[in-house]
């Protein structure tokens, strides 16, 4: 069973407007980006700070404002401003989500809670334990891999998860993103500017999101550049903060790519990588990165690996047989 939540009310002294103001950041954005972070829920009226939420969570927030607070302090003069990225910062290095007891992690609802978007379909969730497991990866840490077969729901419940964190403003906005690579096919000259010549690599992520949101408002979010999808050689040089990022069809990616996709990511965002590593369409003789990924991340705690199989199939039951018929094949003849 859950524990009752506990409540702490906390007087940050000296009492200071200027530097209140400061703390909790414009439209109380700082405290908001807490309450995300940490699941708990901060009033205050003047410097009465009152915080409620699991003991070790309200104590974990309670400790971050009072530290926060006194980066604040006047010198010189003037007030030091704290942005999203120090209220970041500071949540990351008092590891109090590493710390979390594994009861409150196995009972708290922001794990256990499926995604649920309201589409033209009706409502989105998980159909089967594996796809459930990899929910709450995606709710509990800032980077995912969902690997396996095609038809298993990787990219789909990213996107999904995606739209659910930006309409619940956890971030500011999407970015979709896969590498440009022919599946076998020696396509040629493709006509038109460079947006028409990646759109059909980056079609599959554009259906999920007019799917999930419609078209006129994916294409509105895209305009002001709320959505952003574009191949992955856009990604180089650029740090992405207060965004979810999706990287598909990951298994098509070299080893530096993966590498450089994987150090773009900023404060304040979440990544997600799919990928079936049986359907490679690099050059032969060349290492897909998510193949390496997986044997050099494979023991970082803060980094999350799904897997699914092909009982996870969740598209035509045919689709299922095929990819254990092909499993059996390969593992018949290598």
């Amino acid at each position: 069973m859950s524990s009752s939540p506990t409540t702490l009310d906390i007087d940050l002294e000296p009492a200071d407007s200027r530097r209140l103001a400061d703390l909790t950041g414009p439209f109380d954005e700082n405290l908001k980006h807490i309450e995300r972070r940490l699941g708990v829920e901060i009033t205050y009226r003047s410097n009465a700070f009152r915080i409620i939420g699991p003991t070790h969570t309200a104590e974990a927030a309670a400790d971050i404002l009072r530290d926060l607070y006194v980066e604040t302090a006047v010198v010189k003069g003037e007030a030091s401003e704290i942005d999203p990225q120090q209220v970041h910062l500071a949540i990351q290095e008092a590891k109090v989500l590493e710390q979390a007891p594994a009861d409150a992690k196995k009972d708290d609802p922001a794990l256990d809670k499926m995604v649920h978007i309201k589409t033209k379909r009706g409502l989105i969730k998980p159909r089967n334990p594996n796809q459930a497991g990899y929910v709450r990866a995606i709710l509990s840490h800032d980077v995912n891999f969902g690997v396996g077969p095609a038809g298993t729901g990787k990219t789909y419940l990213a996107v999904a998860c995606a739209v659910d964190a930006l309409e619940r403003q956890e971030v500011r906005r999407i970015l979709l993103t896969r590498p440009a690579v022919e599946a076998g096919e020696k396509l040629g000259f493709l006509p038109g500017d460079l947006a028409q010549k990646v759109d059909p690599y980056l079609r599959p992520l554009y259906d999920a999101l007019f799917e999930m949101l419609g078209f006129e408002k994916v294409e509105k979010l895209i305009e002001r550049n709320v959505i952003e999808v574009a191949p992955l050689a856009y990604m180089r040089g650029r740090t992405l903060n207060d965004a979810f990022i999706i990287l598909d069809e990951s298994q098509n990616t070299t080893c530096e790519q993966m590498k450089m996709f994987l150090t773009r990511i900023g404060f304040n965002s979440r990544a997600v990588i799919t990928g079936d590593i049986t359907q490679v369409d690099l050059p032969r003789g060349q290492k897909s990165g998510l193949r390496h990924v997986i044997e050099v991340l494979k023991d970082i705690d803060d980094i999350s690996f799904t897997f699914f199989q092909a009982t996870d199939v969740v598209r035509h039951s045919v689709v299922q047989r095929i990819v254990q018929a092909y499993d059996a094949f390969e593992e018949k003849n290598s």
